[in-house]
């Protein structure tokens, strides 16, 4: 008999949920906006919702428990929220505490990036390697790493808050306060912000005929139609994201980096230009390591948090 979880990945725009099977696969999958500026009772409630949405597909006896992927900065180790800026009142909350009175299942709270890393690595694109490096390009940037074989967590379970790392002196400001942070330069945000700059100061453009509705797929649209302007920037943002790709290389020597996010689903637009990137710019003994796509796409993070709850259990190996 098959033994489940439930993953949740929280986001400051949506909370998606899945029952996930010991195997990684998703049996049943729902999302919904979240509330993000009506405080934690209401966030709590719609997990709490879309939980017992899912319990009821097989029997809550079936429900090993639930992990919540959710963004940061955590205290994966305390289970507390310490300051989640996209989501109003998740400032020292016992967010896994509260969720377990609620829902009377075991909780296990990871930071995004890390169980997007931990999906990855059980189930998908990094499935039998020993080292990784987990990038999620969207909004913002995150990202999680297996070294030796073992999820690295660091103080507090904050490890892997990769787009903060300074790939610039003295540059553009970052949501986090700093300047010439990777998040600032390579995130989907920054590109598309990167693209309306551009668009302003040169007219000669298709993108100048989108107006406000511009984002990231209407610039790699254009690319892919051939307009000079998209092209470029396509190009632009390939090379950030090697330098940063490079940068991670050298810090934990990976097998293989993962791409995932919502940036992602352009990889084949980007690869070759990142990949070009780390070829170039990498000592020589790092110039091998791939650049691929995340396997599970947008599931990376509710399939590794279930995973962690899976593995709660006393007949599971600790991560």
């Amino acid at each position: 008999m098959s033994r489940f979880a439930i993953g949740i990945d929280l986001g400051g725009t949506q909370v998606r949920a899945a029952l996930v099977d010991e195997h990684g696969k998703i049996h049943q999958r729902l999302e919904e906006r979240t509330d993000a500026e009506a405080g934690p009772d209401r966030v709590l409630g719609q997990i709490a919702g879309l939980t017992e949405r899912l319990r009821s597909a097989c029997g809550p006896a079936d429900v090993a428990g639930l992990g919540v992927s959710a963004p940061g900065p955590l205290d994966t180790e305390l289970g507390i929220a310490l300051d989640i800026p996209t989501l109003r009142g998740f400032s020292d909350y016992p967010l896994r505490e509260e969720l377990q009175k609620r829902l009377r299942l075991p909780v296990s709270l990871e930071n995004d990036g890390i169980a997007a890393a931990i999906g990855e690595w059980q189930f998908g694109a990094g499935l039998g390697l020993r080292n990784l490096v987990y990038v999620t390009v969207s909004t913002g940037i995150g990202g999680g790493v297996i070294a030796d074989g073992r999820v690295l967590r660091g103080r507090k379970g904050m490890a892997g808050h990769v787009g903060h790392m300074s790939i610039v002196p003295d540059g553009l400001m970052c949501s986090c306060g700093a300047r010439g942070c990777f998040e600032a330069y390579a995130s989907g945000t920054a590109f598309t912000r990167r693209a309306r700059m551009r668009i302003a100061a040169c007219e000669e453009t298709s993108l100048a005929k989108i107006g406000d509705a511009l984002d990231s797929r209407s610039v790699f649209a254009a690319a892919e139609n051939g307009d000079p302007v998209a092209q470029a920037l396509v190009a632009e943002e390939a090379a950030i994201l090697g330098r940063g790709f490079t940068s991670l290389i050298h810090i934990f020597s990976p097998e293989i980096v993962i791409m995932g996010g919502g940036l992602s689903q352009q990889f084949d637009r980007l690869q070759a230009g990142i990949q070009s990137h780390v070829e170039r710019c990498a000592m020589p003994a790092f110039r091998d390591v791939r650049v691929v796509p995340a396997a599970l796409g947008q599931n990376s993070g509710v399939v590794g948090a279930a995973a962690l709850a899976l593995l709660l259990q006393p007949s599971a190996v600790a991560l």
